[in-house]
């Protein structure tokens, strides 16, 4: 089931959310490398008006970032998340969409300064469904050019494929990273077992962590 925002044709569309604001906006902060340093992301916070800010040092998936976990349970109905930019909240665009989408559903209101997109306003929340339409169209064109290869595979070998071929794999690395897909269902789609997946790709769980760290 996805966790995608209503599709476009739907009357609530340009609504701008949260439609009660409490006038109180939250700032989210991360840096994902030793290299790089908060002050800057959280100055641009400061000067936006955010006092209350909260800051992630290291890398990781939405798990494995607890101020952000703190973020969110600290956010209230009405209230705005603010951050630098676009990247420092989702680390892909399908997580980007499900992370705002869900707060939406909390009526929560989303901003990002360096993009200056903001869904308490039409203008923001029409942004966010062009972002939502484009994960979709990206998720179908994975799933589409895996049966295209794995038809390929079967083709070469005469029929069901038993073990994890070239293409099978490239396949399973593409579709990892989207966290609307368990890892068996990732494997059934492909004709194999979770531990085949599990033993043929070393990284599987920075793949479903999101992308590459920046």
């Amino acid at each position: 089931m996805s966790d995608l925002p209503e599709p476009s044709g739907s009357p609530e569309l340009l609504v701008a959310e949260p439609l009660v604001r409490t006038e109180i906006k939250i700032g989210y902060a991360r840096v994902s490398t030793g290299g790089q340093k908060l002050e800057r992301q959280i100055d641009a916070l400061t000067d936006a008006g955010r006092r209350t800010i909260f800051a992630d040092k290291r890398s990781g998936n939405t798990d494995l970032r607890p101020e952000l976990k703190a973020c969110q349970a600290f956010l209230d109905a009405g209230d705005t998340l603010v951050v630098p930019s676009l990247d420092r909240y989702g680390r892909s665009l399908q997580d980007l969409v499900t992370m705002v989408a869900e707060l939406r559903t909390r009526e929560i209101g989303f901003t990002s300064l360096h993009e200056n997109l903001d869904t308490t306003t039409p203008g923001g929340r029409l942004v966010f469904h062009v972002f939502a339409a484009l994960a979709e169209f990206i998720r179908e064109l994975i799933v589409q050019g895996t049966r295209e290869g794995l038809a390929a595979a079967r083709a070469r070998v005469g029929g069901r494929p038993t073990v994890a071929t070239e293409e099978v794999i490239k396949a399973a690395r593409d579709l990892l990273p989207d966290p609307g897909r368990s890892i068996t269902s990732i494997a059934k789609l492909l004709n194999v077992s979770p531990g085949t997946l599990y033993n043929h790709i070393p990284d599987l769980r920075e793949l479903r962590a999101g992308t590459v760290p920046q």
